[in-house]
């Protein structure tokens, strides 16, 4: 689908669930493969991301299966710590950097040689944040252009634990250290700069690791045996349920449910935000899966009023900052959204691209170099968008789409598959859309 054309519409409403979330189920498939014995996880999330994950374990020597009869159901054998096998060509992530850094700190340790590549967007972010810690530990591992870029080289080498203050708040980074510490020589402690996403950390005390947190500083001891299989069901993924939280917000006929959805505190800064902007949102149901916080999130059409965004709220939302974006231009008054300047390094300069897409739509943007000033309150006009290859901003225009006068057109609108592919479904499903 290299075009998606959407119109505004009547009523939003109705409940769905979103698929399993794409940050956990990385993790769940990397630390079942070094687990001993079988593993069986339900709800994975179905993107292309996750699969570029179980395409690299796979030419790793591990077994993923398929359940056929029960969708994004399947069974891992884990080999335990010291079961990955050299792989005979080089590793593809695809699209996804989680892959690329996490599974990075994984075979840093192995007794063998790994390159990791990926699309031309992955190639493209910066690695040295994750290949200079990683040598602190007492990695071998280079990249393109001085170690900066991918393709990744690593050679596998013995590693020892380290004392590190993060110099960026980034969860992937912080994770790729907590998998590489797993295998080290003595204990790691990583001092973070602000509280980042802490599935890893959720997951390695499920599976048996020795690790500690207190607010910002994570400990963790070397595995002295293996970590332990699990069976478990993926929660719902907050980041795709952002956007019908964001729609139901602003849609002016909105009621919509999203249910079993996980509701982790490193995640849910979206929810702070719309609420301190007005929406009316409420969280119903609270349970715990996974060691990982699960509700049912309702939301109905709300008068939002323009708030100021920054500080140590950025990382708990960084991924939602495009389709807030949406929702600043329909709230009323000056939103101004700063400390995001790690938006330029994701899969597009999403500070740039969506405030060029906005302004298409005859949105009053004015990009800063760590975010942006929205003044919102005007009417959005459909027109013909890009997506940049970039799936948060090819749904987030989606939803700008709901609202805006006429028709809007969206070009590589299949971008969304990479974490998303039900969303066109849902989107038809919500607005009541029927196919002819």
């Amino acid at each position: 689908m290299a075009q998606k054309a959407i119109s505004t519409t009547a009523r939003l409403s109705g409940d769905l669930s979103v698929s399993g979330d794409k940050s956990i189920s990385h993790r769940l498939l990397m630390l079942s493969s070094i687990a001993s014995g079988e593993s069986t996880i339900e709800n994975l999330s179905p993107g292309a991301d996750c699969l570029s994950t179980v395409r690299c374990l796979k030419a790793l020597g591990i077994s993923i299966k398929k359940d056929q009869r029960i969708p994004q159901k399947i069974t891992i054998l884990g080999k335990g710590k010291n079961g990955l096998t050299e792989p005979d060509n080089v590793l593809n992530a695809g699209n996804s950097g989680t892959t690329m850094r996490l599974l990075g700190g994984i075979l840093s340790a192995q007794p063998f040689l790994s390159i990791i590549t990926g699309d031309r967007s992955l190639r493209s972010r910066p690695m040295r944040r994750l290949i200079d810690p990683l040598t602190l530990l007492g990695a071998d591992i280079t990249g393109r252009k001085g170690g900066s870029l991918a393709p990744i080289v690593i050679k596998g080498k013995k590693l020892h634990g380290i004392n590190y203050s993060m110099q960026v708040a980034s969860a992937q980074i912080k994770s790729a250290i907590l998998l590489a510490a797993l295998f080290t020589e003595g204990n790691t402690t990583i001092d973070e700069l602000s509280p980042t996403r802490d599935h890893t950390e959720r997951l390695l005390k499920q599976m048996g690791a020795r690790i500690a947190t207190n607010k910002t500083k994570i400990s963790i001891s070397p595995l002295s045996g293996s970590l332990l299989p699990i069976t478990t069901s993926v929660p719902g993924d907050f980041s795709s349920a952002a956007f019908w939280l964001v729609a139901g917000a602003i849609h002016p006929n909105a009621s919509i449910t999203v249910t079993n959805c996980g509701i982790n505190p490193t995640r849910t800064g979206l929810i702070d935000v719309l609420q301190a902007m007005g929406a009316n949102i409420s969280i119903r149901n609270q349970r715990s899966i996974l060691n990982e916080p699960v509700a049912d999130i309702h939301v109905e059409s709300s008068r939002l009023q323009a708030t100021e965004i920054y500080g140590e709220i950025i990382p708990r939302l960084i991924d939602e900052i495009p389709i807030l974006a949406v929702a600043a231009c329909a709230a009323r008054g000056k939103t101004i959204i700063r400390d995001a300047s790690e938006l330029r390094a994701k899969e597009s300069d999403r500070i740039q691209a969506i405030t060029q897409e906005l302004t298409k739509m005859g949105a009053s943007i004015e990009e800063l170099p760590d975010g942006m000033i929205i003044h919102g309150g005007k009417r959005l006009s459909g027109t013909s968008v890009e997506s940049h290859e970039d799936h948060r901003l090819a749904m987030s225009l989606a939803v700008a789409a709901l609202i805006a006068q006429g028709t809007t057109y969206i070009q590589g609108a299949n971008s969304v598959a990479i974490s998303y592919p039900e969303f066109w479904q849902h989107m038809d499903m919500l607005t009541h859309t029927t196919k002819k």
